[in-house]
Order: structure tokens, then C-alpha cells, then sequence
């Protein structure tokens, strides 16, 4: 359960206006300081020839959900992924994927924010992923002259 139902309902509607994020179907289920929750249900256009998850599908989920997590602790202020780092653990398999992420790390300028991605079928968790990522704030855009 979530201990800011205002935060859920503002990473809710960020989420609605990332064209991707809707493309595939992502859901926000928690949002609090320093960790996000993001689900994905599986269907056949995220596979690949063997049946399994896309590598770039879980990658996506676990980019995003460390990003909602280190964004959490910098609020009013927009956030990238700097880089991040993931393990594929098993084949991503079943009825849909949670990514979970926590902050590690929160200084000024980066967001050191780790994440595991697990496959969902009925009630069972499989452990599928685990990343590792540097949040930065967005830079301000340039005035150009104007």
C-alpha cells in the first residue's frame, strides 16, 4: 500500500504521458520516496523467437522503475537515466513482469538507485533481473540568446 497517494496519482499520470510506457502496457502500482513499483503485463508482441520476454522489454522495465525511484527523492525537478547496468538472470516467462526499485545512494547531482525484475505467473515470483543505475536531473535548456 502506498503511504503517498498523491505521489502514486502524479507518477501515475507522468507514466500516461511517455508514449512507450503506454505502447507496451506498463502500470504504476507504487510509488513512494526512494522506491517505485512497475508492472508489465506479458503478451505475445513483447516476446521473441523463443518465446521468452524481449531482453529490451525487461530492460525497459527496470530503466523506468529506477528512474521513478531516484526521481522520488528529487521532487519538482525532472530526472534521466545516466546509465544502468542489468543481469538477466532466467528467461522471463508468465503472466507479467514487476520491476522493484529503491534508492541506494541520494547526493545532489546522481541517484544511485537499484532494481529487480521479477516474472509473475498466478502468485509464484521468479526472479528474472537485476539492474543497477545513476539517476541525474534533467539540465535546464539552454536560453540560446532568447
Amino acid at each position: 500500500m502506498n503511504a503517498n497517494p498523491d505521489l502514486l496519482a502524479l507518477g501515475r499520470r507522468v507514466l500516461a504521458t511517455q508514449p512507450f510506457s503506454t505502447l507496451l502496457g506498463a502500470e504504476l502500482v507504487a510509488f513512494d520516496p526512494g522506491r517505485a513499483e512497475l508492472r508489465l503485463p506479458i503478451r505475445d508482441e513483447l516476446k521473441q523467437q523463443h518465446g521468452f520476454v524481449h531482453g529490451g522489454a525487461v530492460s525497459y522495465l527496470a530503466d523506468n522503475a529506477l528512474t521513478y525511484a531516484g526521481g522520488s527523492v528529487m521532487p519538482g525537478q525532472g530526472v534521466v537515466t545516466s546509465e544502468f547496468k542489468i543481469n538477466y538472470l532466467r528467461p522471463a516467462q508468465g503472466d507479467a513482469l514487476v520491476a522493484r526499485a529503491s534508492v541506494v545512494y541520494a547526493g545532489k547531482s546522481q541517484i544511485v538507485c537499484r532494481c529487480d525484475v521479477f516474472a509473475i505467473t498466478g502468485t509464484e515470483e521468479k526472479l528474472c533481473a537485476t539492474a543497477q543505475g545513476t539517476i541525474a536531473p534533467l539540465a535546464a535548456p539552454a536560453n540560446n540568446g532568447n
